[in-house]
């Protein structure tokens, strides 16, 4: 196929992927600025400072209802364990959760790969969780989570790129969020522009990301030939435990080397699975998406290189481990598909109308953050 042809065929594929996914991203986004404005930070912190099965349970809870990019998950992660949240509860349940475990990323994986990957997501990511909170309480030392601790207290409310540390703008914040219960707080307009304002701060953290993801894919998938990926996933005997294990750790690698984060990760994924990973592989790439480069470079800033670099270690090894664990899990079950098939998106009728509908949500948003925020802003100027 020519050059021509083959930016044919990504461009083709990044329109397909954007028409099929436009109204879970836009419905995804308004769950999570809802619950950035109707839950405070504050009220979280109080119960992460341990490191029990019920911490961090609420820490994946928690992280689950407050849904980021992985930029935003750092950041709010960073500033729960500035506050004391314990390294299990916020730095392996919280912020994995709060990218991994999310409605977008489930209603985008859904639809592009099928209810089997969005099952395994959520146990493999339970599993995850699991398996960072064993390895921050038995093989990094303590004294390196209080150093962390002590390191990301004394960068100041300057120290760190924080790139979402707070989802409202024009309003006054906490000081609202934590005077109103949640019957007063769904009940007025002030709380439901809060979240529209929110969700399009999502969208400006996390758009560069889904952009690039997308024609990333697009580009491997029309000009990467599909001997490679069979070359690269068959160094082992398909069906093996060292193709599993193989292909689990490749999937982490290749997740580091795209530098592609949190729902823009699954159009990729959809290309990894056709052309010949294994199950498990998938969930592993997938996995990857806070340990790309400039997350780690985060993570420096944060908690200086000492625990950047076990942050690393260990998110890369959990998320080759419980790649390997679903894919066994799933073959158990009966669960996995056959390679390469994909399925779960609505009919082709129904996507149409989903688009239309949250198409005129994405617009009261935008409607709602720039003009109505700057007439209040010109309102409020001309009053002082």
């Amino acid at each position: 196929m020519s050059v021509t042809g083959s930016l044919v065929e990504a461009a083709w594929f990044v329109s397909e992927m954007t028409w099929k996914t436009w109204w879970a991203l836009v419905l995804g986004f308004t769950v999570a600025g809802a619950v950035q404005a109707f839950v405070s930070q504050d009220e979280m912190v109080d119960v992460l400072g341990g490191s029990g099965v019920r911490e961090i349970g609420l820490g994946s809870f928690f992280g689950f209802l407050s849904s980021s990019c992985s930029f935003g998950a750092v950041a709010t992660t960073k500033s729960l364990y500035e506050k004391g949240a314990s390294p299990a509860a916020s730095l392996a349940a919280f912020q994995f959760a709060s990218t991994n475990l999310v409605v977008e990323i489930g209603l985008v994986m859904w639809i592009l790969l099928g209810w089997q990957f969005v099952a395994a997501d959520f146990f493999g990511g339970a599993v995850l969780i699991l398996l960072l909170a064993a390895a921050f309480a038995h093989a990094v030392p303590d004294e390196w989570f209080e150093r962390a601790r002590e390191h990301v207290r004394n960068l100041g409310d300057d120290g760190g790129h924080d790139h979402g540390g707070d989802h409202d703008h024009g309003d006054d914040g906490d000081d609202w969020a934590e005077a109103n219960d949640w019957t007063d707080k769904l009940l007025t307009a002030r709380g439901w522009r809060r979240t529209f304002r929110n969700a399009m701060n999502e969208w400006s953290m996390l758009w560069t990301d889904i952009a690039v993801g997308f024609v990333v894919a697009g580009l491997i998938k029309a000009f990467v030939p599909a001997s490679f990926w069979t070359r690269l996933f068959t160094l082992a005997p398909e069906g093996t435990l060292a193709w599993v294990l193989l292909g689990c750790v490749i999937g982490v690698a290749v997740g580091v080397l795209t530098f592609i984060c949190s729902v823009a990760n699954v159009p990729f994924a959809l290309v990894l699975w056709q052309n010949g990973i294994p199950f498990g592989g998938v969930m592993s790439f997938i996995f990857a998406d806070l340990i790309v480069p400039h997350i780690v470079n985060m993570y420096r800033k944060f908690y200086g290189a000492r625990l950047a670099a076990a942050l690393f270690v260990s998110i890369f090894a959990a998320a080759a481990v419980s790649g390997l664990i679903v894919h066994y899990a799933w073959a158990g079950l009966g669960l996995i598909p056959q390679q390469g098939q994909v399925g779960g998106t609505a009919p082709s009728g129904y996507t149409t109308v989903l688009n239309a509908v949250f198409s005129v949500v994405f617009l009261a948003q935008v409607y709602v953050s720039f003009f109505e925020s700057r007439g209040e802003r010109e309102k409020a100027t001309t009053a002082d």
